[in-house]
């Protein structure tokens, strides 16, 4: 390890108007070694990344490269300097292949493929990458596109490589594939800057750990003198307990029944193939399955949001007993037959909030169409967005506020808090803690075991197979639009579980 650092930053601030996102941050990082960045939503690790990699320019400060000040204004001076950024969600081209994608954009005039393949080749040989050069992205798994995405950095010549939540939607396989590939660069002397919320992978993977609250740097620790506890309190301020209580289900009564139900896409690709399954009263099911196999769609159906080809999805009526069939009625109908049904999902200002409505207007969206008249109370959507900002403790200005304001973290604790409110017998949820910080995360899973607790029926889309065995009683695997596996999560592992979500179609046929 060099004794200079590979990149150093001193005093860097970055503002956005009235609000601070970085204050005066000081750290490093060096050749040969891996850095996690820690820390809350809104602690300002991406802005800090991103005026590394170019996207913005800090306000004051200074940044060495080497050893040497440099000004890095846009992501072409990055790379000029050596600096690649992995961002979470891709920028590929669909229709091309691997070695295009890996290519493209390259200033050298015309360019010869064939040649070009055989030096990322030989990059694939050095560092362990396994990857179909000739492999369309439109046909690639969310692994094999991150693996073009970080060939396509390094075949620029990057020495310092940033990743932002790089293990978001693989399985546990595929994470430790990534694992070998980045200790493999380490060990060739390359500089790897990693922001993730997952402390069991930054003590797994990481030599040092920075973390930054309130867009203030906190301090540096080596991982192997540290555990997931300090680094928590090191992030939030205080001690935070990170166990998950799950208690056993209570007098479980079915709730849903999904027989047979397939749909397709309006291209006629089969999203849902033959689906069914069962949920109850008072437990947790969990859903698990590599990001696109089914697991949108299979909610949006029960939701009401989703045409059926066939099959049918049964409620029954915690009170009275009887059967509702809720196959291809709308939101408003299933609703308007007793159906205590609320449903958060995966895309929070698209389908859950409206952006550019305050907190208020957006916990009257639920009882709209109850009104009989233009003019709505809002005495108790206020009193509601009151006490949600209250409980949940939502950062926010006031209930005024329009949602799109908020970080991620807050949107999704005033979504989840006005779907609680509706007093569910049915709660769906689709990656309700995706991008969370650790103390919201925990604060989300606590409401949904109390809902569990009370006896509602939750559903609930994870990512993080840790969690998932943690917080469900059952875990049912989803891939290729067919249900592939449905384990105890009490008596399974995280590897059981990750090769479920790999078996193709033809295998659970």
């Amino acid at each position: 390890m060099s004794a200079v650092p590979a990149i150093e930053l001193r005093s860097i601030t970055k503002t956005f108007g009235k609000v601070v996102a970085n204050k005066n941050v000081n750290l490093s990082a060096n050749h040969g070694e891996i850095l996690s960045i820690l820390g809350e939503n809104g602690s300002g690790k991406t802005t800090l990344m991103n005026m590394i990699s170019g996207i913005y320019f800090p306000d004051e400060g200074h940044i060495f490269i080497n050893g040497e000040e440099t000004v890095i204004t846009s992501p072409k001076d990055a790379f000029a300097y050596k600096i690649g950024m992995i961002h979470q969600h891709f920028k590929l081209v669909d229709v091309f292949s691997a070695a295009e994608n890996i290519v493209l954009g390259i200033e050298d005039g015309a360019y010869n493929l064939k040649r070009s393949t055989e030096e990322i080749r030989e990059i694939c040989d050095k560092y362990g990458f396994e990857l179909d050069l000739d492999k369309k992205v439109y046909t690639m798994s969310v692994s094999e596109k991150q693996t073009v995405e970080i060939i396509k950095v390094l075949y620029r010549g990057a020495d310092i490589l940033i990743l932002d939540e790089p293990t978001a939607v693989l399985t546990p396989q595929e994470t430790e594939k990534l694992f070998k590939v980045l200790r493999s660069m380490r060990d060739a002397g390359k500089c790897i800057i990693i922001i993730t919320h997952k402390l069991h992978e930054v003590l797994s993977l990481s030599d040092r750990v920075s973390v930054l609250r309130k867009g203030e740097y906190v301090g540096t620790v080596k991982t192997c003198d540290t555990s997931e506890s300090e680094l928590t309190e090191m992030m939030v301020g205080k001690k935070v307990e990170l166990n998950i209580h799950r208690a056993e289900p209570n007098d479980a009564k079915l709730r849903l029944c999904v027989s047979n139900i397939t749909c397709t896409d309006r291209q006629g690709t089969v999203v849902l193939d033959d689906v069914s399954f069962e949920a109850y009263s008072g437990e947790i099911l969990g859903i698990a399955g590599i990001a696109g196999s089914g697991q949108r769609e299979l909610l949006e159906s029960i939701a009401g949001l989703q045409h059926l080809n066939c099959g049918e999805i049964i409620y029954y009526d915690p009170e009275t007993g009887e059967e509702e069939n809720l196959r291809d009625k709308t939101p408003v109908q299933i609703r308007d037959m007793g159906v205590r049904l609320s449903f958060v999902p995966e895309d929070r200002l698209g389908m859950g909030l409206v952006g550019n409505m305050d907190i208020v207007d957006n916990m009257m969206l639920r009882s709209y169409s109850k009104g009989h008249s233009v003019f709505l109370r809002r005495k108790d959507p206020r009193d509601l967005a009151e006490r949600i900002i209250n409980d949940l403790e939502v950062v926010t200005p006031g209930a005024n506020t329009p949602v799109r304001r908020l970080s991620g973290g807050n949107v999704q604790k005033v979504l989840v808090g006005r779907e609680i409110a509706a007093s569910p017998t049915v709660l769906m949820v689709a990656y309700p803690v995706r991008g969370l910080d650790i103390n919201s995360s925990y604060l989300i899973y606590n409401l949904l075991n109390e809902q569990k607790e009370k006896g509602v029926c939750v559903i609930f889309v994870g990512e993080d197979l840790d969690v998932l065995l943690a917080l469900c009683d059952r875990i049912m695997v989803i891939g290729s639009g067919r249900i592939t596996g449905c384990v105890d999560a009490r008596g399974t592992t995280k590897e059981q579980i990750g090769l479920l979500m790999t078996k193709s179609r033809e295998d659970v046929r």
